[in-house]
């Protein structure tokens, strides 16, 4: 193995974590309480949508747009976008030589979903960042990619492509919440049964949630590719809007909704607990 590649294992082993270091364990898991907040907010606003409000962007830069607009938000924002990309960095360590603890399928499944999650937490921090700046990301919306995709040669099979990606990792997020397997993740021995519980309960409910709505998304995605037409493509905000209105209306986003603040609660174990 090269140098850099041993220097890697030894920096991974010092910490408490995959992380590369103490210092970005630390910040991870800052990053991951922002994370966690940032699915609070999404349920909230969802929440708003189902119960009638209208002109609400019930997505992360909704959530985003409404901690900066509260006392101190600009800061908690910059620190929580260090924080996302430092977990980024301690995701991207933990897909090269991480998931020490498991082998096999079950080691490479995980590395796989570190990359996943890693690409999921610096594009918050870049949405995060944009933001701030007021560089004006907000015109990249999913119709405006959709359409820039579609523009390019076999750009219909390519956002075919995409489409069919997104809903395999919904797949492995209905997988992971009905089978828990992110407990395997998390160090709670020291935690009595009840806490177990709870973190488990919201953990799985949080998954569930969360690969419905990317479903939707990727629905979304394969019907723009079917038709040629961006239009019909849609971010988070969009699956939201769009499950409110199926035969179960607000009801099922209710319950979308509740499922997004189990997830954000379970991000706040997840930086407590995250296995050492």
């Amino acid at each position: 193995m090269s140098g850099s590649g041993e220097r890697l294992r030894t920096l991974v082993h010092e910490g408490r974590s995959d992380a590369p270091g103490r210092f970005v364990d630390v910040l991870g898991r800052i990053g991951l309480v922002g994370y966690g907040v940032v699915h609070l907010l999404v349920a909230w606003l969802a929440l708003q949508i189902a119960f009638g409000v209208p002109d609400v962007p019930a997505d992360a830069e909704g959530a985003v747009g409404t901690i900066a607009r509260t006392p101190g938000g600009s800061l908690a924002l910059w620190v929580a976008a260090v924080g996302l990309i430092a977990f980024a960095v301690w995701q991207v360590t933990a897909a090269a030589v991480g998931f020490r603890w498991v082998d096999g399928n079950e080691r490479v499944r995980k590395r796989v979903g570190a990359v996943a999650k890693a690409i999921a937490m610096s594009s918050l921090a870049v949405l995060i960042v944009d933001y701030l700046l007021d560089v004006g990301s907000s015109g990249t919306t999913a119709q405006t990619l959709a359409a820039g995709v579609l523009a390019l040669p076999a750009g219909r099979l390519l956002l075919g492509l995409g489409a069919g990606t997104i809903l395999v990792i919904a797949g492995a997020m209905i997988y992971t919440g009905v089978r828990r397997t992110f407990m395997g993740d998390l160090e709670v021995r020291h935690l009595g049964p009840l806490a177990r519980r709870v973190i488990e309960l919201v953990g799985a409910a949080g998954h569930l949630a969360r690969a419905l709505a990317l479903g939707v998304v990727g629905v979304l995605a394969g019907s723009a590719a079917l038709f040629a037409d961006p239009a019909r493509a849609g971010g988070l905000d969009a699956a939201l809007r769009t499950l409110s209105a199926t035969a179960l209306g607000s009801s099922l986003l209710v319950v979308v909704a509740v499922g997004f603040a189990a997830f954000g609660l379970f991000c706040l174990a997840d930086a407590a607990t995250r296995r050492a």
